[in-house]
């Protein structure tokens, strides 16, 4: 964590006054449960202890001050009067969009002065836009005394990251950043916003292995593979993936490409697999956690196809030292990014004296490792 004192005393020097807010919000890794999402179904997150921060302060006029410690102390300046996308500072589009949208439910506000700075690891796949933005939100909220909720916050964060910035996220970012729970994970239901918290049992710790393999075709993939699990569900005459079975996908095979089964097939087991984590979790039952997770990664291998052979290679590794005392998989969108492992204490050690080892010897590449714990949200209370 950031030096909360540091932050304030930055603050200072760049206002001459002291901040009135000193905030932060997580951002997040997910369990299991990937591709689920823009399918109506369901993801099971956790937000991390690593997130934004934000010292921030009343203004008389209607001017945004920003300062972003983490590009060199960038400074942005705009007004709430005509809040337009920034061309040459993208950093700053998340603040400006997150604060025209929160002005469509909350006009009154005034001027900012805002300092920012944060620990999410960039392109580690933590998310760090949708921290940034719940962040922004809090620190408004406390500034105004505004009655917004998690859910309302992550609703907006959402809209100002579609709308304004261009990104087509889902909701699991800025929910579980919202309303994570210390020690706990979050069973969210996309499509209705509802959750259940599930612990995570205190002797297993997150492990998040950033494979450092740029991650490519994304955009372009994510949105075939969107367009094919919305093609199925069209042809099966249903809303969303969600909505379908496994014998439901059977009946309909014959009118589906190959690709097009395969896709999904992933996302109607990925959505079971979850909701039976969630149960594993709350029975500490990690022998079937361990399992779901490697069926996890195997679907998101051999079905949906975005795997890559590092993050393979890194599963592989990390699988053979902790076996059924804990689970490892792909997280995120893939073609790149992290895995995610539930390892216990006793293991942690050995996992990251293979993964650093091994992972060269394979693969020619060497991994970030980020030590996780469950934190919370920042709009839980």
């Amino acid at each position: 964590m950031p030096d909360l004192q540091v932050l304030t005393k930055i603050f200072q020097q760049r206002f001459h006054s002291q901040p009135d807010v000193v905030c932060e919000a997580p951002g997040r890794v997910n369990l299991i449960g990937d591709h689920t999402d823009y399918n109506d179904g369901f993801v099971l997150p956790a937000a991390i202890n690593f997130g934004t921060y934000i010292a921030a302060s009343r203004r008389d006029d209607n001017q945004v001050i920003a300062y972003a410690e983490d590009y060199g102390s960038v400074l942005d300046r705009f007004s709430l009067d005509s809040i337009e996308f920034n061309t040459s500072q993208m950093w700053s589009n998340y603040l400006r969009g997150t604060l025209k949208l929160l002005q469509q439910h909350h006009n009154e506000f005034g001027g900012i002065n805002l300092i920012v700075t944060g620990n999410v690891p960039q392109g580690a796949g933590l998310s760090s836009s949708a921290s940034f933005e719940i962040a922004i939100l809090k620190a408004v909220v406390e500034l105004y005394q505004f009655d917004i909720d998690g859910v309302k916050a992550a609703l907006i964060a959402q809209r100002a990251e579609n709308e304004f910035v261009g990104c087509n996220c889902g909701i699991m970012d800025q929910l579980i950043s919202a309303l994570g729970l210390d020690g706990h994970a979050m069973l969210l239901d996309c499509r209705s916003l509802t959750y259940r918290d599930a612990p995570i049992p205190s002797d297993l710790e997150i492990l998040v292995v950033n494979s450092n393999v740029t991650r490519g075709l994304v955009d372009s993939e994510y949105n075939l593979r969107r367009q094919q699990c919305e093609q199925v569900a069209k042809i099966a005459g249903k809303p969303a993936l969600r909505d379908m079975d496994l014998p439901m996908l059977e009946e309909v095979k014959q009118s589906l490409t190959r690709v097009q089964y395969k896709r999904a097939h992933h996302v109607i087991s990925e959505n079971t697999r979850t909701l039976a984590a969630l149960d594993a979790l709350s029975a500490n039952d990690i022998g079937t956690l361990s399992q779901l997770m490697k069926e996890s990664h195997y679907s998101l291998r051999d079905d949906f196809q975005v795997t890559t052979k590092e993050l393979d290679g890194l599963v592989e590794i990390i699988d053979q030292v902790i076996g059924q005392s804990g689970g490892v998989r792909m997280t995120g969108g893939g073609f790149g990014g992290c895995v995610v492992a539930l390892v216990p204490s006793t293991l942690k050690q050995l996992v990251i004296e293979a993964v650093n080892s091994q992972y060269p010897k394979r693969l020619g590449l060497s991994a970030d490792i980020y030590q996780c714990q469950a934190s919370m949200g920042a709009f839980r209370f």
